[in-house]
């Protein structure tokens, strides 16, 4: 879609671009979301792009990834061996509602801050406990972590002006054990429910990651792994409010699948199997 009110692209910003961030101006990375729907308010892009960040950085402490990384090279990384959470990164990559084409340009940091309840790489991040880096208009830099990040639908925590620079996952995240189930009305639709278990090997623990069906990410965490009962009753004590609502499924159905798949998936944990 043209963007008729942009009177300015930035194709060359500085280092740290938002010393030069005024109102109007837009974050350009993908730009599958921005040019896909009209945008009134803008009247600058800044192509982030032209900063060549890393896409990619695994190393001892875990793995960083830039947020101007393409759905596409995420989906190509291979995993060392002992990270067995490595599986997680593609199959949160074909969670997309999307087509190849858009894998070539969509980023993981603007499907973080796109900040929409089905955002893959939301629930990707957040289940592997990951942390994000945001700098500010002034220079300083904060860390949060993912969980926290993403307020509601299509709300966060982001200043304006303030940009996510990277995503790290600490070596330990990628070192548990995992099982997923999700849930789609169609093969390749919209996540109505998307669930990540992940467990210590050392702990026996429980953390389990509700996405897609709530209004922002969900974990429920348990330093031990609980019986069906107790996570059951934990998925019931969730907030009316927080369960999302729209074509792809009522707050009732999403409930209701939640509680079906996080029993699959302590049982996946507690036998070592996540078919």
């Amino acid at each position: 879609m043209d963007l008729n009110t942009i009177t300015e692209v930035v194709r060359r910003p500085s280092d740290r671009p938002g010393a030069d961030w005024r109102e109007g101006d837009a974050w350009l990375a993908g730009g599958t979301w921005l040019f896909s729907a009209e945008q009134p308010g803008l009247r600058r892009l800044v192509d982030l792009t032209a900063l060549d960040w890393e896409p990619l950085v695994p190393g001892d402490e875990g793995l960083e990834i830039g947020a101007t990384c393409t759905v596409r090279d995420l989906y190509a990384f291979v995993p060392p061996d002992d990270w067995r959470a490595g599986p997680l990164l593609a199959t949160c990559c074909e969670a997309f509602l999307s087509s190849f084409k858009v894998w070539n340009a969509a980023t993981v940091g603007g499907n973080i801050c796109m900040s929409l309840p089905a955002g893959p790489m939301i629930t990707l991040t957040v289940a592997l406990e990951a942390q994000y880096e945001l700098w500010a208009p002034d220079g300083s830099t904060r860390i949060v972590d993912a969980l926290g990040f993403v307020t509601g639908n299509h709300r966060n925590v982001l200043a304006p002006g303030e940009i996510l620079r990277r995503v790290r996952i600490p070596a330990r995240a990628l070192r548990g054990h995992t099982a997923h189930r999700r849930f789609s009305l169609t093969r390749l639709g919209r996540s109505t429910v998307f669930l990540i278990g992940t467990s210590a090997p050392e702990r026996g623990d429980l953390l389990l990651t509700v996405t897609a069906g709530t209004t922002r990410p969900v974990r429920l965490a348990f330093d031990t792994m609980p019986d069906a009962r107790t996570l059951r009753e934990s998925v019931d004590a969730l907030p009316a409010a927080l369960w999302f609502a729209d074509p792809n499924g009522t707050p009732g159905h999403r409930r209701h699948l939640t509680r079906h798949f996080a029993e699959e998936i302590r049982r996946a944990l507690m036998t070592g199997d996540p078919a």
